[in-house]
């Protein structure tokens, strides 16, 4: 099992990825959840459309370590990471693109 880091910093060895170069969109998700998908499409979209911005898919049944540490409570979760990894935003629920953009304002 993966030590986890602090609650408020996450870096790749806790997700199994290159954080982004300017920021990460760390989206929670599970098999049988519908706004996983369109969520998964949104942050895709994002991330595409902003240079230095990655998007890493976690599935919390696999990751329980993580959604504990963490305490995710429902999926689809989103995290906004900076270039270190601290989380900057957090949202519960399917998101926007506009409000997804708007919290990266806060990571980059």
């Amino acid at each position: 099992m993966t030590e986890i880091p602090g609650t408020d910093t996450l870096g790749p060895e806790a997700l199994g990825v290159a954080l982004g170069e300017r920021a990460t969109l760390v989206q929670f998700s599970t098999a049988f959840c519908q706004p996983c998908r369109a969520t998964r499409r949104t942050l895709a979209e994002v991330a595409a459309m902003i240079p230095g911005v990655g998007h890493v898919e976690i599935d919390a049944e696999e990751r329980l370590d993580l959604v504990r540490a963490l305490g995710i409570s429902r999926t689809p979760t989103v995290l906004v990471l900076d270039r270190t990894g601290r989380v900057v935003r957090r949202a519960a629920g399917q998101p926007r693109k506009a409000d997804v953009i708007a919290a990266l304002g806060r990571a980059v």
